[in-house]
């Protein structure tokens, strides 16, 4: 179960989300919906243990947040996130598996598997990619298919499997939708559903949710436009015109801090984790 009560995010150029409220039971598919520059992949990023939030509390999986954000890591796995687990373009598909693979069983396994020759690594492999929806054949060059001339779709699809190599209780997936024909979007959801449908919880970012998900949605912040009102608390026709041309102009610009200072927030935040 993830759950938030007045849940925001102030960084160093201002609110980067805020009052974020929602309960959704465990298995549920949770669509964080907003346009981008909306504090959208911070909320995912805050959910999930890698930022801290400033204001409000939540709770994942039994785990309280800000509080516990180690415990929550442990248990919530991110798919790409440009910047913090995004793919390495000059990497095969099958050497990313490998890679991912051998750091669970270095740092995510039980002594007694870490010491059992082989370990069950294969069986968790097929398990992520089937249920990620990633037919290995399929690709052009197979396993030996590198990272960038996968299709967003299949690399959206590796992102998950990855992530699901851990087992996770939660995974979070950041634009979901970006790139993808209405076809793929259709069938990235799908997959998602299905994940969700076998207990893991899901966190995916969008720009438009589907109409079965829990749907927690984010916004630009603005600027306090009641500053400039008249005593009497109501503004002329001029006034309020003027005030929301300058609503669009703040928004648009505080809207480029918003992805900067995400990005390099979260990369901060996911090395120091």
């Amino acid at each position: 179960m993830i759950t938030a009560e007045g849940f925001g995010l102030e960084g160093p150029r201002g609110r980067v989300f805020r009052d974020i409220t929602f309960t959704a039971p465990a298995g549920s598919l949770i669509a964080v919906e907003g346009a981008s520059g909306s504090g959208r992949t911070c909320l995912l990023l805050s959910l999930t243990g890698r930022m801290r939030a400033t204001e409000g509390r939540a709770e994942v999986a039994g785990l309280r947040l800000p509080k516990q954000l180690a415990a929550v890591r442990r248990v919530a796995a991110l798919g790409p996130v440009a910047g913090v687990s995004e793919l390495d373009p000059a990497l095969t598909v099958g050497e990313h598996l490998r890679e991912r693979a051998l750091l669970r069983r270095r740092f995510g396994g039980s002594l007694r598997e870490l010491l059992r020759p082989g370990g069950t690594e294969g069986a968790r492999v097929d398990e992520a990619l089937s249920a990620a929806g990633l037919d290995l054949s399929a690709l052009p060059k197979a396993e030996r298919t590198a990272a960038r001339d996968l299709e967003r779709l299949e690399a959206l699809r590796l992102g998950t499997a990855l992530a699901l190599l851990a087992r996770p209780e939660v995974l979070a997936v950041d634009d979901t939708d970006h790139k993808l024909a209405p076809a793929e979007r259709e069938r990235a959801w799908a997959m998602l559903r299905g994940i969700a449908a076998n207990g893991t919880t899901v966190l995916a970012v969008c720009t438009q949710a589907p109409e079965d998900a829990v749907v927690v949605r984010t916004r630009a912040p603005v600027a306090d436009d009641h500053a400039d009102d008249h005593a009497d608390g109501h503004a002329t026709e001029p006034d309020a015109e003027h005030r929301a041309e300058h609503r669009d102009e703040h928004r648009d610009e505080h809207r480029d801090d918003t992805d900067e200072e995400g990005a390099a927030d979260a990369h901060a935040e996911a090395g120091s984790a």
